[in-house]
């Protein structure tokens, strides 16, 4: 298995550059400062006009959070789910849910915004992004909604774009509340009920599994540690049941879910041992376990080495 990585804001704005044929300056928010975090909005008629038909949209699975009002005919694909939009859509990305989004007409229009987490640490409505029902894993984050609704969203859109090009002192501040606004109608709204199981779901869940998995390393400093330890965190991110992921898996590759994760972090901890000098408690923190002991037994079972021999 390759290494893959999450795609960063500076790899966003690359992209952004070359769709729109400009430079990062020229798109990034006025005004804006390291310290209130991250927040841009884009109209996707310009950034799709060169995506091919049916082709994923570049910007789904990121280290950031995106609302899009989405206009025109699309579809979208969830973990054993597909959803067919046939006119607007409105979009929750969170990045613990991977998913595509596939455009099936040329007309498409409307806006997506993309902020960091920072943004709302100064805002007192809740907690964190986290915590609120929209962004939670296991909900299907896609709502198709009618021209009316879809007209009232245009709007808030519309007041974002003109405040976050404004000299306003504090229009950052008026825009982070324009966002909650957006996030309440999506939390007002039923999951779209134009779900259907595809042929390929038990291909297309196995793949985003191994890319949940992929998704966590490499562990790239001793502070990094991984998040998704079980089958059942798995099943939970792709808003399946765990009894189902492991069918899935174990029909498409003879192994079961706990041996594919077991194999990666054997993997991961095999580099972490010959390539860095951290210590063998640094090491297992980073994989998740609680206890170096644990590490080392399992390493051993796996390899017939304890950790140090292995490294020497």
């Amino acid at each position: 298995m390759a290494h893959t990585s999450h795609t960063s804001l500076e790899d966003f704005y690359q992209e952004m550059t070359k769709k729109l044929g400009k430079d990062v300056e020229s798109i990034f928010p006025k005004g804006l400062h390291k310290d209130i975090g991250h927040f841009n909005v884009f109209d996707i008629a310009q950034t799709i006009e060169k995506i091919r038909m049916t082709s994923e949209m570049p910007y789904n699975r990121r280290k950031y959070y995106k609302i899009s009002l989405i206009r025109g005919k699309n579809r979208a694909e969830y973990a054993d789910k597909i959803i067919q939009i046939q006119n607007n859509a409105l979009l929750f990305a969170t990045p613990k849910v991977p998913y595509h989004w596939v455009p099936e007409d040329p007309q498409q229009s409307g806006n997506f915004c993309v902020f960091t987490e920072d943004f709302f640490i100064r805002d007192r409505v809740h907690n964190g992004l986290q915590d609120l029902p929209i962004f939670q894993p296991g909900n299907v984050p896609i709502f198709e909604i009618d021209d009316e609704l879809a007209d009232e969203i245009q709007l808030l859109f519309n007041k974002i774009k003109k405040e976050i090009n404004s000299d306003y002192i504090f229009k950052y501040d008026l825009i982070r509340n324009y966002v909650v606004e957006l996030i309440h109608y999506g939390q007002k709204l039923q999951p779209a009920s134009k779900l259907s199981t595809s042929n390929d779901a038990s291909l297309r869940v196995v793949s985003l599994f191994i890319e949940l998995l992929e998704r966590q390393f490499p562990i790239e400093t001793s502070e990094q540690r991984i998040q998704l330890k079980s089958a059942k965190d798995y099943a939970d991110r792709l808003a399946v049941h765990v009894n189902y992921l492991n069918k899935k898996i174990k029909e498409s590759t003879g192994k079961t879910t706990t041996e594919i994760i077991a194999e990666r972090v054997i993997q991961e901890a095999k580099i972490l041992l010959k390539q860095t000098k951290w210590n063998v408690s640094e090491i297992a923190y980073a994989l998740g376990f609680e206890e170096i002991a644990h590490f080392s037994n399992f390493f051993k079972k796996k390899t017939s080495l304890a950790p140090l021999e292995f490294r020497t």
